[in-house]
């Protein structure tokens, strides 16, 4: 038998995500939260009673937001969006949400073009400052992606959740627009 072939000299499609694709997006979706539930303020339950109408509004990109995928071979193996604040005094910030790639995609540069296409997307949202997020503190690889891209811890949240009775922390990072930085780290570009 031979081994699996590498992810990295395989196939791979990034986009942003439409409500056609709410039927690949769920199961994904479902994988995180049951293989990640501290990363994630939904729960696998509250993720699963929703019907596939509610999932094709949220990947109803917007000029506000957008979710992504990325397609290993035709298979979305991983996803992030970003949505930025409604309010009028708030409406300067974004969040990235919803970050996550399949264990059998990662360390394959997938979470990093992610990651910048996020990047990309804030930077043509007119007069968008920042972008937020959240991630659970010991997660080191997740916290050290996101510092790659310029992204600083600015808060520490003490049992910001508490999955089947075990409280996690959280680390609030931020990554600020107007420096005029690039978008993306370095070797950021979506995998071949």
């Amino acid at each position: 038998m031979e081994p699996p072939a590498d992810p990295r000299a395989r196939t791979v499609e990034l986009r942003a995500l439409t409500p056609e694709d709410a039927e690949a997006y769920r199961p994904l979706r479902l994988e995180a939260l049951r293989d990640a539930p501290s990363a994630f303020a939904s729960s696998f339950e509250e993720e699963a009673a929703r019907d596939l109408d509610a999932l094709r509004a949220r990947l109803r990109a917007g000029p506000d937001g957008a979710t992504f995928g990325a397609f290993l071979d035709g298979r979305l193996v991983g996803t992030s969006s970003i949505f930025r604040l409604p309010r009028l005094k708030e409406h300067h910030k974004a969040y990235l949400v919803g970050m996550y790639v399949a264990p059998a995609a990662r360390r394959t540069g997938i979470g990093r073009a992610l990651v910048a296409a996020v990047l990309e997307r804030a930077r043509a949202m007119p007069g968008l400052r920042q972008v937020l997020l959240g991630v659970e503190a010991g997660n080191a690889p997740a916290r050290a992606l996101y510092e790659a891209f310029g992204f600083e811890a600015f808060g520490y949240e003490r049992e910001a959740l508490v999955v089947e009775g075990v409280a996690y922390d959280e680390v609030h990072m931020v990554r600020f627009l107007e420096d005029g930085g690039a978008a993306s780290a370095p070797d950021a570009s979506p995998p071949r």
